[in-house]
């Protein structure tokens, strides 16, 4: 999984997130997003762990 794009599909959805409220958009709409967001972040969770297992397997010689 690549970081930076992730990173940037939850800025985009938490904007969506931010300019829905604002626009007055229905709880049902804005909990989607919001389960979007907490998907996105939970992914991008495995991503950095991912990469910090891989680089500590490099620093092991493994």
């Amino acid at each position: 999984m690549d970081l930076t794009t992730l990173t940037v599909w939850i800025r985009s959805h938490y904007a969506a997130l931010k300019a829905g409220r604002d626009a007055g958009q229905t709880s049902t709409e804005l909990a989607l997003i919001a389960g979007a967001l907490l998907v996105g972040a939970g992914l991008l969770v495995v991503a950095i762990r991912g990469k910090l297992l891989e680089k500590i397997g490099i620093i092991n010689g493994g």
